[in-house]
């Protein structure tokens, strides 16, 4: 069979791309690729397609582009034949043992192999650990088309780099790696993602190597962070500020400009887990990565009792307070909840009998529920506070100026009582001690 048509047939109008998964990843490259081509957007999930089918982006991710486009989105798998260029971008979490969940890829696959045509190539775009796609991935399909893979059909990885809520560093402008199981397939995969990768395309030799960079890159980047998080502990015992000892490291040309924070999210905090368990099966314990995990998945705690400290130090009783927490999603300016470590605040909070009051704007309450057992309040109805933690950067809370801080508190309350927890250093430090709140930064 020639794989070496299909860019040429899309490109022509002839053939089509069918995107299998339409979340935070799947919906953008499917709206991005239909600006060019035509693109069959798959989903199990129906409100979700409907939603899309109706110009509703619940991710915004894609905005009011969502009106406009051109997918033809559905829920029925069998459209998946009419394609000859399968993108899998289904979600790959963790279980509650942090060992990887590939429940969603293996059923993924499942379904592309019920409904692949011959000569077809399939690129996944989840993110695994090494081998996965060739070993996990390739027999299920095979079982399920009685095709033969590198004769019937081909396959290829490209892992996604979508940062969600992100608006500087956008699908097309982030470098995309590309792979494929031979020379022809990489070859045409790189081709298809060139028509809508505006900063171009990276090839590697196989496949395994792409799996590899996906985990690796954000590994990095959550070890990063845990040194950060460490360095705002030990900041905060030598009672200096984090923020500003940071700023003055970073007036350095080599300093890499990584902040403490909560490491929430689909990938950061969930990706070094699958690296280290390819690790473990291969006979290596990781010494780094699993040691930079235990710091980031204990922030949200570390938070959480500085909060009932600066309570105490402040006079008041926290299981009488009346706490306010700002901001649940993962990140600042971006609905998606995934993985989110504000929820492990609440959690240290409740553990002290302390139910606090949540907002957040951006965030589903739906969901909210569903996955924390968390009530949203919106801002105007939150009650006057004892303390108030800051979790989340969103652009309503960063706006916040020090008089409308005051005013989410009791109005009884003496200034010197007033606790604000600013997780992410959202306001100047000399306002902040210029109004005379007791105030906490990580």
């Amino acid at each position: 069979m020639r794989y070496n048509t299909i860019y040429q047939s899309l490109i022509s109008g002839k053939g089509k791309i069918a995107l299998v998964g339409l979340g935070y990843v799947g919906m953008p490259i499917a709206v991005e690729f239909a600006k060019h081509v035509n693109v069959i957007g798959f989903d199990i999930n129906e409100k979700r397609v409907n939603e899309y089918a109706n110009g509703i982006d619940a991710t915004n991710e894609v905005g009011e582009a969502i009106k406009n486009t051109a997918v033809e989105f559905t829920t029925d798998p069998s459209r998946l034949s009419e394609a000859r260029f399968i993108i899998v971008a289904v979600p790959t979490p963790i279980n509650p043992d942090t060992t990887p969940n590939l429940n969603p890829v293996k059923s993924a696959s499942k379904t592309v192999g019920q409904h692949i045509a011959p000569g077809t190539i399939v690129v996944f775009e989840s993110t695994v650990y090494p081998g996965v796609t060739e070993d996990i991935c390739i027999p299920i399909i095979e079982k399920e088309s009685g095709l033969k893979c590198g004769v019937d059909w081909k396959i290829g990885y490209s892992p996604e780099r979508i940062n969600p809520g992100d608006r500087v560093h956008t699908l097309t402008s982030i470098k995309k790696i590309v792979s494929g199981m031979d020379e022809e397939s990489a070859a045409e995969i790189k081709k298809v993602y060139d028509i809508v990768i505006k900063a171009g395309t990276v090839m590697v030799s196989d496949i395994k190597t792409a799996e590899a960079v996906k985990v690796i890159e954000n590994s990095q980047r959550d070890i990063n962070i845990a040194f950060m998080n460490e360095v705002a502990m030990i900041c905060d015992r030598l009672g200096i500020d984090t923020d500003e000892v940071l700023y003055g490291m970073n007036s350095k040309w080599n300093a890499l400009g990584f902040k403490p924070g909560l490491v929430g999210g689909h990938c950061i905090g969930v990706d070094p887990y699958y690296l280290t368990n390819a690790a473990e099966m291969l006979g290596y314990h990781s010494k780094i990565i699993l040691n930079g995990r235990m710091v980031n998945d204990s922030m949200g705690a570390y938070v959480a009792d500085a909060a009932i400290k600066e309570m105490i130090a402040a006079g008041k009783a926290p299981k009488k307070a009346s706490v306010v927490v700002l901001g649940l999603t993962f990140k600042e300016n971006c609905p998606d909840t995934r993985n989110s470590k504000v929820a492990d605040i609440v959690d240290r909070l409740k553990e002290f009998e302390i139910d606090p009051i949540v907002c957040d704007p951006w965030a589903d309450a739906e969901i909210a529920k569903e996955e924390y057992g968390i009530d949203l309040v919106p801002f105007e109805e939150i009650p006057k506070a004892d303390c108030v933690i800051v979790a989340v950067g969103h652009n309503e809370f960063r706006s916040l100026s020090t008089m409308q801080l005051k005013n989410l508190f009791k109005k009884d309350t003496c200034e010197d009582e007033m606790v604000l927890v600013d997780v992410k250093s959202l306001y100047r430090l000399d306002e902040l001690k210029a109004s005379g709140m007791r105030f906490w930064r990580l």
